[in-house]
């Protein structure tokens, strides 16, 4: 991808039940692709329902997040699955907002995977060729995201599916190019300026500086913001406003 083009994806579509989790409708007004969780991590069929059909109306590039089977959880505790386990949950919530997208007349345009199945994937070369596999054999049109340099975006190609490599705006990295766990004090970006500073170097260099200042290559094609908070909310639209005065074209990965 030229790097005076970038996708902003987010995570959304997290309420279920009596439970409303995020902003999601502010933030699919600044975003262009979003990952909409299928009810393993979050979600239920209610917000998946209503979250594809107001992505559809913004325009944004609709995306399944599935994520392991842990809702208490919210996904993020990594937990002993085989691969052949791992195939059919994320076969499965595929299948299911692939149907909400069929329902709304809307095209299904990427999968991301959520949380700690996302972090154990970008290792675990087993794990990846399985999300991989349950991606090519639902729809081999479907984009795969990863983490830049991950074993999730080699699975991918490896089965011949468009890949999305993906950087984050507010997260640090390890000297192996994973992101440092959030269990760390030092995890998350707090200043916006640091963390729209980092955006612009993974853009335009094609590296980030990890925690111990090691300089790691990277391709960034899709980057990762949160918005499930006023504050949060603000910065992506900070990155985004930046990010248009660079002269930085902003569009869905696959448009």
């Amino acid at each position: 991808m030229a790097k005076d083009r970038i996708d902003l994806n987010s995570d959304i579509g997290e309420s279920f039940g009596a439970y409303t989790i995020g902003l999601d409708d502010d933030v699919l007004k600044i975003i262009t692709s979003a990952n909409i969780a299928c009810g393993y991590h979050a979600g239920d069929h209610n917000t998946m329902y209503d979250t594809v059909e107001t992505a559809k109306a913004n325009g944004v590039g609709i995306g399944a997040h599935p994520g392991l089977p842990d809702l208490q959880g919210f996904g993020r505790r990594n937990i002993m699955v085989e691969p052949d386990d791992v195939y059919h949950f994320v076969t499965y919530q595929i299948g299911a907002l692939k149907g909400f997208c069929q329902v709304h007349d809307a095209r299904m345009n990427h999968v991301k995977a959520h949380g700690a199945l996302y972090n154990m994937a970008a290792t675990d070369a087993a794990m990846a060729d399985a999300i991989a596999r349950a991606v090519k054999n639902i729809d081999d049109d479907l984009i795969l995201f990863g983490l830049s340099g991950s074993e999730l975006i080699r699975a991918g190609q490896h089965h011949g599916l468009t890949t999305a490599s993906e950087v984050f705006a507010d997260r640090t990295y390890q000297a192996n190019g994973t992101l440092t766990p959030r269990t760390d004090a030092n995890a998350m970006i707090t200043d916006p300026d640091d963390a729209i500073e980092q955006v612009l170097h993974m853009i335009y260099d094609k590296h980030v500086v990890a925690v111990d200042g090691t300089t790691i290559a990277i391709e960034a094609d899709t980057v990762c913001v949160h918005g499930d908070n006023p504050h949060a909310l603000k910065f992506v639209e900070q990155l985004r406003g930046r990010l248009t005065a660079e002269g930085i074209d902003i569009r869905r990965v696959g448009a």
